[in-house]
This record gives C-alpha cells, structure tokens and sequence, in this order.
C-alpha cells in the first residue's frame, strides 16, 4: 500500500515539472520570437540606410 501512494506523488510531481518546464519553454520563445522581430525591423533599416548611402 506505501508503494503505491509513493507512486502516485511520483507520477503527480513529475506530471507538475513537466507542466513547469512546457510554460518556462513558452514563455522563453514568446521573448526569443519578439527580440527577433524587434532586431530583424532594426536591422533591415540599418541595412536600407547604408545601402542608399553607398548608392549616393
């Protein structure tokens, strides 16, 4: 009977980590998709000035 209620804490706490670890990986990439963005706009305005700078 103990091993059994041993493993349904087991099973429950790693059901929790997993649980944890998909928000942790969801907020992460929400971060990582929008610096990307934010950078990617920054970037190709950068690189449009320099071009028409070169070009002139």
């Amino acid at each position: 009977m103990n091993t059994q209620v041993f493993r349904r804490l087991w099973s429950d706490v790693e059901a929790q980590d997993i649980a944890e670890y998909a928000v942790m990986l969801a907020v992460i990439l929400v971060i990582v998709v929008g610096t990307i963005r934010l950078i990617g706009g920054n970037a190709n305005n950068v690189f449009s000035s320099v071009a028409s700078s070169l070009g002139q």
